[in-house]
């Protein structure tokens, strides 16, 4: 299978090109990127640096990639970035690759789909099938679990987590760590409940949620010290893997706050 590349496109001879690429007009490609089998690039996308993109990815015009890091402390170090197959990065996405400074790599994974003007800084994880929506602004180390969605214009503050099936509604703040399965909103945002809806289109059992409703009221009841409503949880709902899914998230990291209700 050959690959097409637009007269007007500049790609660098050392650049590694996959079977089925097609470069359109005015795309800048440099010479340590790699491009994996089908990968399409519209127009005018600039792809720099050590950055590899995975087979079946499509980009929009005006997508960067790969340019070094706003991070004041790296010093130009050998940095990089990796996305999977069949990502969509549409209008005006900007990710950046690691930093020298910390994680050297910035990753993101499978069938994620970064909208117009959506930006993922240093050293951030995305996980797979995860939704960025328009000019969602991610911070330096951020950690993005697997079918997560940021909705609209929200923001994360960088060194954040945002466990596995949340969702982050539009225009919120982000501030704190978001549990697994966990519905923030508002700024700065806070904890409304549980992403049922998305647990429920993923095809999770009913019993399963429902337990898992029963342990969040557990959790963030206002009784007692949250240490003692943590424990509780996990011995009551040992059984049950998101509720530990939650438990192991909140444990993981002991210096960072979490997300938590809005009481009063």
């Amino acid at each position: 299978m050959s690959v097409n590349i637009h007269p007007s496109a500049h790609v660098d001879s050392k650049a590694q090109l996959g079977d089925g690429v097609e470069i359109g007009p005015l795309c800048v490609v440099g010479p340590q990127v790699k491009l994996g089998d089908n990968v399409k690039l519209i127009s005018q996308v600039n792809i720099a640096g050590d950055t590899e993109i995975g087979p079946d990815c499509k980009l929009y015009p005006f997508v960067a990639l790969g340019h070094p890091p706003q991070d004041f402390k790296h010093q130009d170090g050998p940095v990089s970035l990796k996305i999977g197959a069949r990502t969509i990065l549409r209008e005006l996405v900007n990710i950046h690759p690691g930093s020298d400074n910390g994680r050297l790599q910035t990753t993101v994974g499978d069938d994620c789909y970064f909208m117009v003007g959506s930006h993922l800084a240093h050293e951030g994880r995305c996980g797979n099938n995860v939704v960025i929506s328009n000019g969602v602004q991610i911070g330096g180390c951020v950690t993005i679990g697997d079918h997560v969605v940021l909705g609209g214009l929200s923001a994360v503050h960088q060194f954040t987590r945002i466990g596995a099936h949340a969702f982050v509604g539009g225009m919120a703040t982000v501030t704190t760590d978001v549990i697994p399965y966990g519905l923030v909103v508002g700024n700065t945002a806070y904890l409304t409940g549980l992403n049922v809806i998305g647990l429920k289109r993923r095809g999770f059992d009913r019993r399963v949620i429902r337990d898992l409703r029963s342990a969040y009221r557990l959790l963030f009841a206002q009784e007692g010290t949250f240490k003692e409503r943590l424990e509780d949880t996990a011995r009551l709902y040992a059984d049950n893997e998101l509720v530990m899914d939650v438990v192991g998230f909140i444990k993981t990291q002991d210096k960072r706050s979490i997300c938590m209700p809005k009481f009063g």
